[in-house]
């Protein structure tokens, strides 16, 4: 039986942006290794004025449902582990509440990664009934949405 991930092709603009630059191949955790991967581009942005970020951020999630939709449809699996544009932009969405620091990116983790495996209700519900590359998307989207609340309010408290 073939290995799915193998189908992959870094090549293609499209997986590779899937993949998170090839993070979400990683032979274990991938969602947490693209979580990790976002790190750097959300770096990029700290000296950019708040709402180039944000801008960048929605058009990671508009762009998103095509990336994932296409990727998954080239390999023939729905939600791939590989795939992990969603993660980036569930981590983007999460940071956008709070100012930049090294807490709020570790927290912001943490908490994001917490929504996204735990999947509480309504992300549970969104995971199970959205498909597609939406399907794909949403469930991070909403769960970047509750840690960024989250680190919103927690982030006073860590001063």
């Amino acid at each position: 039986m073939e290995n799915p991930a193998a189908k992959f092709n870094l090549c293609n603009k499209t997986h590779l942006l899937a993949t998170g630059f090839g993070s979400g191949l990683a032979p274990f955790a991938p969602g947490t290794f693209g979580t990790l991967a976002a790190i750097p581009f959300y770096l990029a942005f700290v000296y950019s004025p708040a709402y180039i970020f944000i801008l960048f951020t929605l058009f990671t999630c508009v762009v998103g449902p095509y990336i994932c939709g296409k990727a998954a449809s080239d390999i023939g699996v729905h939600d791939h582990k590989a795939i992990v544009w969603d993660e980036f932009a569930g981590m983007f969405i999460t940071l956008c509440f709070v100012p930049f620091s090294w807490t709020a990116i570790a927290v912001g983790f943490v908490l994001f990664r917490f929504f996204d495996i735990v999947k509480p209700w309504p992300i549970s519900y969104l995971d199970k009934y959205v498909h597609g590359g939406l399907g794909i998307m949403i469930d991070d989207i909403v769960a970047g949405l509750a840690a960024g609340v989250c680190l919103y309010f927690i982030m006073p408290l860590l001063g």
